[in-house]
């Protein structure tokens, strides 16, 4: 598959180009600036701005599908986060790439009792306009016309986990769920290659070392 990953440069989006690498994929990983990023050796390194429509169809022509996992930290979350949501939409459109994948934030996710977990008691809230600018990017997604998947850690990163190819989908969030950089990755190329989730907002959580890969993977599903 051709697939463009937008937000290359980060955490998340280095390793969905190395995922995609090591699937055989073309991979064109778009970054802000390129020369910032020469280590990006598993892809076609491009610039481009996730917050334009029209640097995202330029980079998106001839793609099978989508990925973003792009953040700018020196803007207002709500702003940008929207904004990028409304350029992916209509820059994918224009380039006719219908399937995108978003890396979320757990803290948007339903818990346990149903509500996002941001709103559930005792959960931090010093980072609360972050959230608060995802959910304002996902209510984007649920308006166009993309098929799209929001995919979210059901708690936080294991910022030093390894990849053991193991990851289950779940209905809910977990404060105390971690997942490796290199495992959702694995996520959400799976849900490249073979859709389960289509306009949905989906949870990830690390799955138990005590099953096949496979079985693991699709232990649950579920979105919101």
């Amino acid at each position: 598959m051709n697939i463009v990953v937008f937000g290359a440069g980060g955490r998340a989006g280095r390793q969905a180009v190395a995922e995609a690498h090591r699937r055989g994929h073309r991979v064109t990983a778009v970054v802000r600036d390129p020369a910032a990023h020469a280590g990006l050796v598993d892809a076609h390194l491009v610039p481009g701005d996730v917050t334009d429509a029209a640097s995202v169809a330029h980079a998106a022509v001839g793609q099978d599908a989508a990925i973003s996992a792009a953040v700018d930290l020196s803007r207002p979350p709500h702003d940008f986060f929207s904004t990028s949501s409304r350029a992916l939409a209509t820059g994918l459109a224009e380039a006719g790439v219908r399937r995108l994948l978003v890396v979320g934030l757990a803290s948007i996710m339903p818990g346990a009792s149903g509500v996002a977990l941001m709103d559930e008691p005792g959960y931090p809230d010093e980072y609360r306009s972050f959230y608060l600018g995802h959910a304002a990017g996902l209510d984007e997604l649920r308006a166009c016309d993309l098929d799209w998947a929001y995919v979210a850690p059901a708690g936080d990163f294991d910022h030093g986990g390894t990849r053991t190819g193991r990851y289950r989908f779940a209905e809910h969030g977990d404060p105390a769920s971690r997942i490796s950089y290199p495992d959702f990755a694995v996520a959400l190329l799976d849900e490249v290659e073979t859709p389960r989730h289509h306009r949905a907002a989906v949870s990830v959580h690390e799955a138990p070392s005590d099953g096949a890969a496979g079985t693991d993977r699709a232990t649950m599903s579920g979105g919101v």
